[in-house]
Order: structure tokens, then C-alpha cells, then sequence
């Protein structure tokens, strides 16, 4: 097999008919795995915290990242101005279009959008209970990363966020996927190394890159493992895990971005090479908008690092202080 079909039995919706789909089971799931890690580890640590509590800091968590996520995908990630033009889209899973309603779902969600909004909410309600922010981040961050592959799921079972065209044999067809003409010379260049039949067609869907697994592995299960079994036990300071989930994102998903589908519209902007087909095409000196916001992110992680290990330490000092000088004499004599 020189590349793979899309599977046709799987349907976004959970019940044919219903609006009932996998994405959002998805994100449940990966909200409740996230919970349950964090629980363990609050568990292990010992920490007397009620039930409630930890409920709650999810729940406006959850709220922020919703909220961020949303806001992301409607402002920086639509440059057509659609959502200007209908505002109550931002927030409704309906439209009306020829006098009637029609459920078209909260399409788009930005992962970056999400990251600051669970940030900021969950800091306002660690604060207001006056519990260790950097602690809890580091709980949730390491839970949050293999609840982050679920989500990823999700998109590949939509058929959305997929890659850019490729001819390694995991290449995939996805439906939704952008056809293009069989007159096109390099589209019979493509076809002839998968030996793709194209005879009595003119539009074709090609193979791509199954992106959304890749950020499900990487993305997910991959830092999650780093986080869980080789940091989170022997953290040097507290924030550690926070820097390190922002730098391993980043870096993985600035990676990745090589080969995802960019963004409609605001694909590359920085675009130093220039290629005649953009559709196929490679160079890694053509940069998407995901891969600022990635890079934006590992500066970021570092900042973290640094700044939380400075705070590590300055806490060390003033809980240990240094023996006064009638001190030292006595223990001299």
C-alpha cells in the first residue's frame, strides 16, 4: 500500500442524525483524564485540600481555556472577518441561513487561545484561595498532556487539521480535503509514484500527512511520558514541569508544523523561499502563524525556567538564612 483511505465508517456524530459528536466527547474525556492525574499526584504529595476545591479550580480552568481558545480562533486565526459580521457565532452552535436554523457546531478552537485562558483563570483562583501557584501548575500541566491527545483524536475523527500532501505510504485521503486537477503536471507526478489511477478523473484528493496523530503522540502521550515518569518525581524547584510542558510543546508542534495543512489565508507569514507550488512544496524558511505562536512559547518556557529557579532559590535562602556571627564563634569554641 503506497498510501490510505480515510476509514468511511468514521462519522463525526456519535448517533447519526443527533448533534451529538466524538470531538466533544473527546474534550470531556481529556478533561477527565487530566482531573484524574492530578488527583493522583495531589495524593502522593499529601496535600490537605478539599475535593470541592480541586473541582473548582478545574471548573474555571476549564472555562478559561474554553473562553481563550475561542477567542483565539475568531480573531488571529480568521483574517475573512466572518465572525465580525456575526458575532453570536463566537458563541452559538447555530446559524440561520434562508429563514431557517442549522446546528453548525463552535468550529475552531485554538490551542493557544486555550493554554492562556486556563492560565490566567486558573492563577486568579489559585491566588483568591491562597494556594501555591507554581505547585498546582505543575500538576496540571503533567495531567493536561495526555488529556491533550484525546482532543487531537478528536480532530483526526472530524477528518480536520490534517497534513500537507506527501508521498510516505501512511499517507492518508481525507475527504474534506482540498482536490486538485488531474491536468496539473506535478498532480500526475504525485499520482504516478503512489500509482494513484486518475484515468476518466479531473479533481483528485491526494494523500497527507496524518498530522493530528502525530501532535496526539508527540504532542500528548510523548511529553506526557517525560513529564510523568522521568521529571515529576525529581523536580530540582517548583515550576520546573511548568517550563519544560511550555518548551516541549513548542518545540514539538514548531516541528510538526513542517508538515500540517497551514491555516487559510494567513498560511505563511514569513516566507523567505520561493516555490512555484506551495501545495506540495517545502522549505523550512517558510513559517507559518503556528509556528511563531510555538516559537513565541519555547521563549517563553525558557523565561519560566530561569525566573522560577531565581524564585527557588531566593525562597531557599530566606528560609534558611545564614548563621549570625556570635553563632559561628560558638560553635569555633
Amino acid at each position: 500500500m503506497l498510501y490510505i483511505h480515510f476509514p468511511q465508517w468514521l462519522k463525526p456524530e456519535i448517533i447519526p442524525g443527533l448533534p451529538i459528536r466524538w470531538y466533544g466527547l473527546m474534550y470531556l474525556l481529556s478533561f477527565a483524564i487530566a482531573y484524574w492525574l492530578i488527583k493522583i499526584q495531589v495524593n502522593e504529595i499529601g496535600l490537605k485540600v478539599h475535593k470541592d476545591t480541586v473541582l473548582n479550580l478545574f471548573f474555571w480552568s476549564i472555562i478559561g481555556l474554553l473562553v481563550g481558545a475561542r477567542l483565539f480562533a475568531v480573531t488571529i486565526y480568521d483574517p475573512t472577518g466572518y465572525y465580525l459580521r456575526h458575532p453570536l457565532q463566537v458563541i452559538l452552535p447555530f446559524a440561520f441561513s434562508g429563514g431557517k436554523m442549522h446546528f453548525t457546531g463552535l468550529r475552531g478552537m485554538s490551542y493557544h487561545g486555550g493554554l492562556l485562558g486556563a492560565i490566567a483563570a486558573g492563577i486568579i483562583f489559585l491566588k483568591s484561595k491562597k494556594m501555591d501557584v507554581l505547585e498546582w501548575g505543575d500538576m496540571i500541566v503533567t495531567g493536561a498532556a495526555l488529556g491533550y491527545t484525546c482532543g487531537r483524536l478528536g480532530n483526526f475523527i472530524n477528518g480536520e487539521l490534517y497534513g500537507r500532501i506527501t508521498t510516505v505510504p501512511w499517507g492518508m485521503i481525507f475527504p474534506l480535503a482540498n482536490t486538485f486537477s488531474t491536468k496539473e503536471a506535478w498532480v500526475h507526478e504525485i499520482t504516478a509514484k503512489i500509482e494513484l489511477d486518475i484515468s476518466g478523473v479531473d479533481f483528485v484528493n491526494l494523500p497527507r500527512h496524518p498530522s493530528q496523530l502525530y501532535e496526539a503522540f508527540f504532542e500528548g502521550i510523548f511529553l506526557w511520558l517525560i513529564l510523568w515518569f522521568l521529571l515529576r518525581k525529581r523536580k530540582a524547584f517548583k515550576g520546573l514541569l511548568i517550563g519544560v510542558y511550555i518548551i516541549g510543546y513548542g518545540l514539538v508542534r514548531f516541528i510538526i508544523e513542517y508538515v500540517r495543512e497551514p491555516d487559510a489565508d494567513i498560511g505563511y507569514p514569513i516566507q523567505l523561499a520561493t516555490l512555484e507550488n506551495m501545495d506540495y512544496q517545502f522549505s523550512f524558511f517558510n513559517i507559518t502563524t503556528g509556528q511563531i505562536l510555538n516559537f513565541i512559547m519555547i521563549l517563553i518556557g525558557i523565561t519560566c525556567l530561569i525566573l522560577f529557579r531565581h524564585h527557588s532559590r531566593k525562597m531557599s535562602q530566606i528560609s534558611s538564612p545564614r548563621p549570625s556571627l556570635r553563632k559561628l564563634r560558638k560553635k569555633i569554641h
